[in-house]
């Protein structure tokens, strides 16, 4: 289901596609595989990719991290 919800959201081709815990309720060896997925069609499809993250494996594989605390921009900004 999540590749099928990766699929449709880019194939309408946006400039901006936004992502919320995108593997949140998957398991780690599935996740991986959304994730590599998503970042490959990010580079084919040249979208500004937003994601919201807890894993900082993900955050890393990011060209700019912004990190929140307490609802608030805070250090460490990438």
């Amino acid at each position: 289901q999540q590749r099928v919800a990766i699929a449709r959201a880019f194939v309408r081709e946006p400039r901006v596609l936004f992502a919320d815990e995108p593997t949140g309720n998957l398991d780690s060896a599935t996740g991986a595989q959304i994730v590599d997925l998503m970042f490959e069609l990010n580079r084919e499809r040249r979208t500004t990719l937003v994601l919201v993250t807890h894993d900082e494996a993900i955050s890393r594989r990011c060209g700019r991290a912004l990190r929140l605390a307490a609802g608030r921009l805070a250090g460490g900004v990438a």
